[in-house]
């Protein structure tokens, strides 16, 4: 009887994590959609938005703990539990950086209207894919798809470096709207964090399958995340 409390009670923590995702990839959406639109208002709705983030964070973070206390789990049971409370950490932390976003918005669109570079809009949308994937890899508790969130790490790494490189040239060609490209320095590296935290879901996922540690490896399956459509671009 035990045993299927706990299922149902891991069930309705799985669906909590993973509302949580799909509000943290929305934001992001919205912020970075504010970034390119300048639009306030949106900007304003992410910031406002991540007070629920954090609340929803701390109500799984004490689900979770709830049920270590009641079951006192083991094996894969345990493994998931642990593992959620990492990946809501990792959510928490990628809604704060999508508010910093937001926050990065509201003040470009105070400021002289520099464009947003391509490469930064290719950026965000690996971004929220790799996101995306992390999650779907936990919904299925899929190591090859986490596998795969792992191998994206080098196209995001080579597309911030073009950004940044294309940012600086923007600087050269435009000195007088130097605080509103720096702006777009910051987003730049809000979201190769955002990438990271990401990795870090996938990592967690392969802890959960499998019972293995995956942090500070190397990925091991060159798997290509976006296929023949991401060489196009």
């Amino acid at each position: 009887m035990m045993t299927t409390h706990l299922q149902r009670e891991l069930e309705r923590l799985k669906r909590k994590i993973l509302a949580l995702g799909a509000l943290v990839e929305d934001n992001l959406r919205l912020a970075f959609n504010a970034i390119e639109t300048r639009n306030v208002d949106q900007a304003q709705r992410v910031i406002t938005t991540d007070l629920v983030i954090d609340q929803n964070e701390v109500d799984v973070e004490e689900e979770c703990l709830k049920l270590l206390a009641l079951y006192q789990p083991v094996a894969s049971d345990l493994r998931f539990i642990v593992a959620v409370v990492k990946i809501d950490s990792e959510l928490e932390r990628i809604g704060d950086l999508a508010a910093n976003i937001g926050e990065r918005a509201v003040e470009l669109a105070a400021d002289y209207p520099v464009p947003v570079p391509h490469t930064m809009s290719v950026l965000s949308d690996r971004v929220r894919a790799i996101i995306e994937k992390a999650l779907d890899a936990l919904v299925r508790q899929d190591a090859v798809l986490a596998r795969i969130v792992l191998a994206a790490d080098d196209e995001i790494d080579d597309l911030y470096a073009r950004l940044l490189g294309e940012l600086k040239s923007q600087i050269r060609e435009d000195l007088d709207h130097l605080d509103a490209v720096v702006t777009l320095f910051s987003v730049a590296r809000y979201l190769e964090r955002i990438a990271d935290h990401a990795t870090n879901v996938a990592e967690d996922v392969l802890y959960m399958v499998e019972g293995d540690i995956h942090r500070h490896q190397l990925p091991d399956t060159p798997a290509a995340l976006f296929g023949a459509e991401a060489e196009q671009e």
